[in-house]
């Protein structure tokens, strides 16, 4: 039967032109120099202004960083509805991220004079440690969105262009229906070796499975290493069924490398979400036991 040949594909250069402005250099770095402005301000008015040297949060800076602070956080928590509404100019959604960024590390500096470096085993320290925590995971997040999509880019492309994450998909699907027909004449304990990857899910697995892309239970490889053991034992036939067989399950080994890959940078897109997002509605359950206790209990 005549097998026709796959069509190349075709898809973006990789040479492109990077006129893109990201969200950290919006603007010429405004809010980048507004909030070092603000902080080292800040910083100055703690150093300088003659204030009590405890209960430092009680005085009219402290009392003044934490209001700031305060509606700094529910502010930025603000981004997510923002996020809803794509308007272009000044308030764009690049100019409210890159506002996002540059004000939350500002905020650092913000929350730790507001406490005047006074920290014990209290509601109002574990609101400084879950503000941190919120900043930290989103610096990750940065991190991140600044590296992901160049290696997704990259991992799409091969010497015939550009491939989609559907057109992974079926060339793993038609790399199966020509591994079921060559395994045909194979014997028993070779097929058998051949159905596990057949019947496999190649994405099954745990989380942790596929944020660091390793899938040490993955038949494929197994078969095709069983395969190759076996083979070194017996004497080299012409034709041998197991070579196309052999040939076949490399390239899917390295399609399913692919993809995996292309799956493990999109969960990390989406994984540090898990820990930001939760945590910032700590941060705001325990900055109003803070502020309750502060005004009622203080």
């Amino acid at each position: 039967m005549a097998t026709i040949a796959p069509k190349k594909r075709t898809g973006a250069s990789r040479e492109r032109t990077a006129t893109h402005e990201g969200f950290l250099r919006h603007n010429n770095l405004f809010w980048g120099k507004l909030s070092a402005a603000l902080a080292l301000g800040l910083l100055a008015l703690y150093i300088w202004v003659p204030l009590p040297g405890t209960h430092f949060g009680s005085s009219w800076l402290g009392y003044a960083l934490g209001t700031v602070g305060a509606l700094l956080i529910l502010w930025l928590t603000m981004l997510g509805m923002r996020k809803r509404a794509i308007t272009p100019g000044r308030w764009s959604l690049k100019a409210w991220t890159s506002a996002h960024v540059y004000l939350g590390l500002c905020l650092t500096v913000i929350g730790t004079l507001h406490s005047g470096f006074h920290f014990g085993w209290n509601v109002h320290t574990l609101a400084w440690g879950l503000m941190l925590l919120v900043i930290a995971s989103g610096i990750f997040g940065i991190w991140i969105y600044a590296t992901a999509p160049r290696a997704l880019s990259a991992n799409r492309f091969d010497d015939e262009g550009a491939i989609t994450e559907k057109q992974m998909i079926e060339a793993l699907r038609s790399l199966d229906r020509q591994i079921h027909d060559a395994a045909q004449p194979l014997d028993p304990q070779s097929a058998a070796l051949v159905n596990m990857s057949l019947e496999q899910d190649p994405f099954a697995g745990s989380f942790w499975n596929r944020i660091t892309g390793n899938y040490p239970k993955c038949a494929t490889r197994h078969a095709a290493a069983e395969l190759r053991r076996m083979r070194a034992y017996k004497p080299r036939v012409a034709d041998d069924p197991v070579d196309k067989v052999d040939a076949l399950l490399t390239r899917k080994e390295a399609m399913l490398g692919r993809m995996r890959r292309h799956l493990k940078i999109k969960s990390w897109l989406q994984a540090w979400l898990y820990v930001h997002v939760p945590v910032t509605f700590a941060l705001i359950a325990a900055l109003s036991a803070h502020i309750v206790s502060v005004f009622f209990y203080w």
